[in-house]
């Protein structure tokens, strides 16, 4: 999966299109991934013994397909590719956006 933790990332399809937010959690076996803020879910807790009854709201898994990586230079969205560049002698293998306008370097 091309989207990690940490990345930050624009919603293209949902009830949450156009929000923006950061990769809190990823599951590449599912292929989804929760975004901070975007997805939420409330959930109703019961009353039990003395503890109060309550409601919870969390964020919910979305696919990865649904996402668009927001890069941190200038702010436009692509799509993640990989690329080989030579440091020190040595090949290093990098991640890079993928804009119209051309490519760029995720840090």
């Amino acid at each position: 999966m091309k989207i990690k933790t940490g990345d930050n990332v624009r919603v293209m399809a949902g009830k949450d299109k156009g929000k923006e937010g950061k990769v809190l959690q990823v599951f590449p076996k599912l292929e989804r991934v929760v975004v901070d803020n975007v997805n939420m879910l409330t959930k109703h807790l019961k009353k039990r013994g003395e503890a109060p009854g309550q409601t919870i709201k969390f964020p919910s898994p979305l696919h990865v397909s649904n996402l668009q990586i927001i890069s941190a230079k200038s702010g436009k969205t692509g799509r993640i590719g990989f690329s080989l560049i030579e440091k020190d002698g040595t090949k290093l293998k990098v991640r890079v956006i993928r804009l119209k306008s051309g490519s760029e370097q995720i840090e």
